[in-house]
């Protein structure tokens, strides 16, 4: 008898199985199916009718991006997708080549570092609902994202993914990313858990960080993900302290499934299980993978062999892992079937609907950051003009291509080449000035393009215009902002710098526009009059970037890492390999708290642009900042109100920071910490009251002697800023106690 008939005799019996247990209790829906019951009722009837192939089956991959679920029962199949920043094309069964299909685009929203930098958390739900719409009418149950890791090198490959330097800006903008996406019934995966702050040898690099600087800096966003309910939570490559994060018994049991109360799914990243019973016994509860060992080696559709699938069966059978262990992790699992494909109530979605290409739009405009605007060259007015010149690849690469995971095929990307033809029309000359060549997620390839030829092209055109924009940076080729790869140099890439220089030697009235998830090095600074950060910015990223140039949107964007001068600024940098890329398998990260804006003004070291920064078309005035009182408990709030003034000559939004310092500390505290931020939007001329509220114990420092939260009697000043190095206004105020242990 051949396996097919085998395969079908199989599938027969088991439907005759089905149809006799229901004959038998024809009259009766199982618990399991019954929505009007609890949820935990139900899952533990659901458990209560799987044998241990079915659980086993449930807790690993199928494909590269599904799991079985369990036929017998109903219970349907998960699917997966990549993409924090939209639905990832479709991939193929078993191999990493894209399936093919015609419909499996989507709507590409700006990558999460233009998330952040727009600091407006109620856009961040907005971008979270379209992702999760369109992975609903995707028919997708969860999405592999957001990323909350933290900036701590500009070289880090997959920084453009992630939210920037601050723990807290990160903290408030996933928050609203998740429940905006969970509130289609699809699930956010909150990756990746934890310390993947690089990708040189990601798969295997250990890190050894300090407990202060885990609990202050690293894991934060993931905290705040817990407590906003997501679903799900991925694990990253890398060790901690030697183990495997996958299966870390100290950072999923303790930390995340104990200390926080995580009743999601704890997922692999795809092959970072190594080891079958310290999957079981550390947390983990679903393996997919790319290969069938974790990284090293693979064979077509061998999902049985995974570690938490045939091992692991054998394993229960000996006594070596308890059966209960198995069922955990099936609890977890049929918990997120209950939330999304088992949730009859769902919405069903939309697919690339004109409200999603305007939430695209309006996170790709507040999130460009005008770095430098020396004699207003900014905006361009149309008309103002005869000739624009548009110099640089990227103005007209498709940078949602490309990058590694989060790749996309949106049905629509506008270029910034289009959208300032669309604004300027035949005023717009094209000139390439330099290439890049294709994007590609394991190398680079080669550009058949003269690169003297091309830029000295740009030159000759810049020269004959009344204006240049320039529209290069990085883009999303291998080691530059990629996955799998860290950048190689701090510098732009493609002799970019040559090319600006004599740019602005040839035309003075020279704008800079760089594309970017990572900072860079600008030696020619001082020359450029105007400079815009603009990032990954999807489907209407062209149209986002006229608006700002134009003036037709106010740009309102603010860093959210710091841009230092030097590589050597940067923490990670400022000793020897040991703390980046790693000695012998390990990296150190002796700078405990201090990265980013914290080491700078630690060590008083000046940035380029500071962590914050971001000018206007427009001014604003600070004044009136007042506490609602002098003196605080730790379980007090501390309410805050500042006036802002619009002071120019048009109606524009600003972010105020408000950062908190401690006069004297008992341990080794930075300058200040950004605590609080608000962002009204004001018109010219107008003025607006701006509240907020910290958490006299978010004021605390972790004791790493006595493993708690401490805050300390003392005196903190409340600094209201519009950036990290520009303070407007600043207050003291106490906290009235002794030292007190904080939860």
């Amino acid at each position: 008898m051949n396996n097919r008939i085998q395969s079908i005799l199989g599938v027969l019996a088991v439907a005759a199985t089905s149809i006799s247990m229901v004959a038998a209790d024809k009259n009766s829906t199982p618990a399991y199916l019954d929505e009007s019951l609890p949820m935990e009722q139900r899952i533990e009837d659901a458990l209560s009718r799987m044998t241990l192939d079915e659980k086993i089956a449930m807790i690993h991959a199928q494909s590269k991006f599904s799991t079985p679920g369990c036929p017998r029962l109903g219970i349907p199949e998960l699917w997966m997708s990549d993409g924090p920043h939209g639905v990832r094309m479709e991939i193929a069964w078993d191999e990493w080549d894209h399936a093919g299909w015609s419909n499996d685009y989507c709507t590409a929203l700006p990558a999460l570092t233009c998330l952040a930098a727009t600091f407006n958390p109620d856009l961040a739900y907005e971008y979270g609902n379209t992702v999760g719409r369109e992975a609903r009418f995707r028919k997708k149950d969860m999405m592999l994202g957001p990323g909350v890791n933290i900036y701590r090198t500009p070289l880090s490959g997959r920084n453009f993914e992630y939210m920037g330097e601050d723990p807290y800006l990160s903290s408030v903008m996933v928050v609203p990313y998740i429940k905006g996406l969970q509130s289609n019934g699809v699930a956010a995966c909150m990756k990746h858990f934890a310390l993947n702050n690089q990708e040189n040898e990601r798969e295997s690099i250990n890190v050894e960080v300090g407990d202060r600087a885990l609990n202050e800096i690293y894991l934060p966003a993931f905290k705040a993900g817990v407590e906003a309910g997501v679903w799900a939570v991925m694990g990253s490559y890398n060790k901690f302290r030697g183990t495997f994060c996958t299966h870390n018994d100290t950072l999923v049991n303790k930390i995340l499934k104990g200390d926080w109360g995580f009743d999601g799914v704890f997922v692999t990243d795809w092959g970072s299980c190594h080891n079958t019973f310290e999957a079981a016994m550390n947390g983990l509860d679903l393996e997919m993978g790319s290969w069938t060992n974790g990284l090293s080696w693979g064979v077509s559709s061998a999902y049985d062999n995974y570690y938490m699938a045939e091992p692991l069966k054998a394993m229960v059978k000996t006594g070596e892992v308890p059966e209960t262990v198995v069922d955990d992790k099936v609890r977890r699992i049929l918990r997120l079937n209950f939330r999304t494909n088992m949730n009859r109530h769902r919405p069903y979605g939309a697919l690339h609907a004109p409200e999603h290409l305007d939430v695209a739009r309006r996170v790709a405009s507040e999130g460009i950051v005008l770095l430098k605007n020396e004699k207003a060259k900014l905006p361009i007015r149309p008309g103002k003009f005869k000739r624009i010149a548009v110099i640089g690849d990227n103005a007209t690469k498709k940078l949602s291509i490309g990058g590694g995971s989060s790749e996309l095929k949106p049905k629509v990307e506008i270029s910034p080449l289009e959208g300032l033809m669309e604004v300027y029309g035949d005023a717009v000359a094209y000139s390439m000035g330099y290439a890049s060549g294709i994007a590609d997620y394991s190398h680079e390839e080669p550009s058949p393009y003269d690169a003297d030829s091309l830029r000295m092209a740009a030159v000759e055109l810049a020269r004959n215009s009344d204006v240049v924009v320039f529209i290069g940076g990085l883009n999303k080729n291998y080691k530059q902002d990629c996955e799998g790869g860290d950048r190689l140099s701090y510098d732009l890439p493609y002799d970019q710098n040559r090319l600006i220089d004599e740019l602005i030697a040839a035309n003075s009235n020279t704008v800079i526009v760089l594309t970017s998830g990572n900072a860079v090095a600008m030696p020619w600074l001082d020359k450029a009059p105007a400079i815009i950060q603009s990032w990954y910015n999807g489907s209407m990223g062209g149209v986002a970037l006229a608006d700002v140039i134009s003036g037709a949107v106010n740009p309102s964007g603010k860093l959210p890492f710091t841009i230092a001068q030097r590589l050597e600024d940067y923490a990670a940098h400022s000793s020897d390999e040991r703390t980046y890329p790693g000695v012998d398998g390990n990296v150190h990260y002796d700078e405990g708290v201090f990265i980013g804006y914290r080491w700078a003004e630690a060590k008083n070291i000046k940035p380029t642009f500071a962590f914050g920064h971001g000018l206007s078309y427009t001014d604003f005035a600070y004044s009136s900042l007042k506490a609602d009182k002098k003196e605080y408990s730790p379980e007090d709030i501390i309410r805050l109100n500042i006036t802002v003034k619009n002071t120019g000559h048009a109606d524009g939004a600003e972010t105020v920071q408000f950062y908190v310092g401690q006069s004297h500390p008992r341990v080794a505290r930075p300058v200040k910490e950004l605590k609080a931020f608000c962002k009204p939007y004001i018109k010219q001329g107008e003025s607006t009251t701006c509240t907020v509220e910290i958490p006299a114990s978010s004021l605390a420092y972790y004791n790493e002697d006595n493993k708690q939260w401490v805050l300390d009697n003392d005196e903190f000043t409340i600094f209201a800023a519009s950036a990290s190095d520009d303070i407007r206004q600043s207050i003291s105020i106490k906290i009235n106690n002794n030292l007190i242990a904080l939860k």
